[in-house]
């Protein structure tokens, strides 16, 4: 091989390899902008909610709760309250997360039947949230740098142009082997994801069924997850939004478990 073959076969290979960082690194940014815009919508919020959960055989459950976020900081520590109003059998039981980006998450519930206040583990995690399709991590997000993300192609969802972003865990994760995410060009929220478990099957689906504007800030106002492997979905609808409300670090403690906040919390 010549000098000049070489150096054009090292360009080309260097070309290659270039590409699929910047690949790689603009699909991780895709996923960065996304989790950002629909997890760290402004710097705090508050909202009424209304969750529907739907059986294979078509019979409904309704319940509705009440749910906190407060950033510590754009993208790094969060906290999250949920407060359960309805029906009577969860009435004022309640859950809190401290999201933590470099470990493991700390959550909790507290039971008021039993007045137990129970950490939930690590391993927890990806068990169903109150009975429903969604999981206790699918509630307050996974951070996107715990996966391997890399962009398949440009695609439509209904007349929205997205991207699709194929997520695989960097560890051991029983949530999902891999999942896809089809993310709006225009806001980052993502309009549609599919979960694969470890045998490669489509296992759940999520759908951003109503995005609406709230107080200046794009907001997924209705959201659903449908259970492809057992049947069943639940559908989550948010009323009464409000950003930037002032809330403390200290309403994300022990002491509020049992005893909400009810400047917040009517």
């Amino acid at each position: 091989m010549n000098k000049m073959m070489k150096t054009l076969v090292l360009t080309l290979v260097g070309l290659l390899l270039f590409g699929s960082a910047v690949m790689a690194e603009d699909a991780t940014e895709i996923m960065k902008k996304s989790h950002l815009e629909y997890y760290y919508a402004g710097d705090d919020g508050v909202a009424n909610v209304i969750m529907t959960i739907t059986s294979k055989r078509g019979k409904e459950r309704t319940k509705e709760f009440v749910m906190l976020r407060m950033d510590e900081e754009e993208g790094g520590k969060q906290y999250y309250y949920t407060y359960f109003q309805k029906p009577s059998d969860v009435a004022r039981l309640t859950f809190m997360v401290h999201k933590n980006p470099d470990g493991n998450d700390s959550r909790w519930i507290y039971v008021p039947s039993v007045d137990l206040i129970k950490p939930i583990s690590a391993d927890d995690k990806n068990s169903s949230f109150v009975g429903s399709n969604f999981t206790y991590e699918d509630v307050s997000g996974r951070h996107w740098s715990e996966d391997t993300h890399k962009l398949l192609a440009d695609s439509t969802i209904g007349d929205r142009p997205v991207y699709v972003i194929e997520s695989t865990p960097v560890k051991p994760y029983k949530g999902f082997s891999k999942k896809l995410s089809y993310i709006d060009k225009e806001n980052y929220l993502p309009l549609l994801e599919r979960y694969y478990d470890k045998k490669g099957k489509l296992d759940r689906v999520f759908r951003a069924d109503k995005i609406e504007d709230v107080d200046g800030i794009t907001t997924m106002t209705a959201r659903s997850m449908e259970n492809v492997k057992k049947g069943g979905k639940t559908t989550i609808v948010f009323s009464g939004i409000k950003y930037n409300v002032g809330l403390t670090k200290d309403i994300f403690t022990e002491r509020y478990l049992k005893n909400p906040p009810r400047e917040f919390i009517k």
